[in-house]
């Protein structure tokens, strides 16, 4: 791991003028689980790395008649053990509980899970965002059967994020702060899939911190999520679907399907989401949901499995929305 100067202020005001103003001056370290590896396999070499754990401000679930405000530093066991949380959002303990090492669910945090970098082979490789070499892709014509099925490059990674799908499918944003001032971004566009390797995955800059993620009341709506697991044990998911169903009477309103791991940023299948308004929870609607939202997949060479592995995530998610889990 390569030297570097270590700061851990007590207020988000210190934190934010120890930022630099570009990428790979400073780095901000919360639970460190992602960041940690980065540094020791020189994919990250800051300067500078500032600890936000202190700040008290960064911390906890916050409940209001306006909806939720999750801290950026709040760990995944307190998301898991927060009985009003699973009673209103049940699709993101779901996301939660997937996460099945305790000591991961210890020490992450939700703002790091949503700026966590890459888990792609070629990244980790030291290969960048695109898996770029002498200006070619590795991807297409490489080990590829945990890559991406939508989005036709130039990236092929698949979005980490667990709580990423569930996030948008609640129309959840995230608060963004610098020294200058902040913003709020909703989830859905602080996802982004890189077009050049000097690109990030997240919308964040360089001289911001994530700072809390703010989800609108749930109360009514059926919000679920489904993962496809190759094992039980510590691992990422191979297809996940979050939904959030708005009903008016046994018809569905409004609908939002969400995708996990199958792209660069969380898929919203729209096609899905059309095929529901204003239809109820029949088995062929469902059926015909769970086909429309991977009916523009594009499989690489090794991972075609993986959409029929998405589209089984939509029915089972539905499903369950539906009350026949």
């Amino acid at each position: 791991m390569q030297q570097f100067e270590y700061a851990s202020p007590a207020s988000l005001n210190e934190a934010l003028s120890l930022l630099g103003s570009k990428w790979g001056e400073t780095d901000v370290l919360a639970g460190g689980t992602d960041q940690i590896s980065l540094m020791k396999e020189y994919l990250h070499t800051p300067k500078r790395v500032v600890n936000i754990k202190g700040i008290k401000e960064l911390h906890g679930v916050h409940h209001s008649p306006q909806g939720m405000r999750i801290g950026a530093t709040t760990t995944f066991d307190e998301l898991a053990m927060d009985k009003a949380l699973a009673a209103e959002y049940p699709s993101l303990v779901t996301a939660v509980l997937g996460i099945a090492s305790p000591q991961i669910r210890n020490m992450g945090t939700a703002g790091g899970d949503l700026c966590q970098r890459p888990r792609c082979w070629y990244f980790r490789g030291g290969y960048g965002v695109l898996a770029l070499q002498d200006g070619k892709s590795l991807v297409p014509n490489g080990q590829n059967e945990f890559h991406a099925i939508f989005g036709g490059g130039p990236a092929y990674f698949v979005s980490p994020s667990s709580l990423g799908p569930a996030l948008i499918a609640l129309n959840a944003q995230v608060k963004l702060v610098s020294a200058s001032g902040s913003r709020m971004v909703p989830v859905g566009k602080f996802f982004v899939s890189p077009q050049n390797d000097q690109s990030r995955e997240i919308a964040l800059m360089p001289n911001e911190i994530l700072t809390e993620i703010v989800v609108p009341p749930a109360r009514g709506v059926k919000n679920t999520t489904y993962e496809v697991r190759h094992k039980d044990a510590l691992d990422w998911p191979l297809a996940t679907a979050s939904v959030a169903l708005t009903m008016k009477g046994s018809s569905v309103g409004s609908a939002r399907i969400v995708l996990g791991h199958v792209a660069p940023t969380p898929w919203v299948a729209t096609q899905a989401e059309q095929a529901l308004t204003g239809k109820s929870l029949s088995d062929d609607v469902i059926a015909q949901a769970a086909d429309a939202a991977v009916a523009d997949a594009k499989p690489l060479s090794q991972n075609v499995y993986k959409v029929q592995l998405a589209k089984v995530a939509v029915k089972r998610a539905l499903m369950e929305a539906a009350g026949r889990a």
